[in-house]
């Protein structure tokens, strides 16, 4: 599913209009694209999904073509974990 079949789906579910349903999504994605930014919180919607930023150690890699070690500095990532519904929506519960 693309980004334009999801709204499309979401202005049927919530019975409102594709740009109201595109908007309310654009913004979702915002919202939590600046709190994982931030780092000092997590972003939990119970049962469904949570998003949190973690710190990722620097670390030693190989070039995969010369076999020459490589300094991978320290960074941050994103998690994302599924919550129970989701899981039990996954198995096909």
């Amino acid at each position: 599913m693309n980004r334009s079949e999801l709204v499309a789906a979401l202005a049927d579910r919530a019975e409102v209009t594709r740009k109201d349903a595109d908007a309310v999504l654009a913004a979702f994605a915002e919202v939590v694209g600046d709190i994982v930014s931030k780092g000092d919180e997590k972003v939990t919607i119970p049962g469904f999904l949570t998003f949190e930023r973690t710190h990722r150690a620097a670390r030693t890699a190989r070039n995969p073509q010369t076999g020459e070690p490589i300094n991978i500095p320290a960074g941050f990532s994103v998690k994302v974990s599924a919550g129970s519904k989701l899981k039990e929506a996954a198995k096909g519960k």
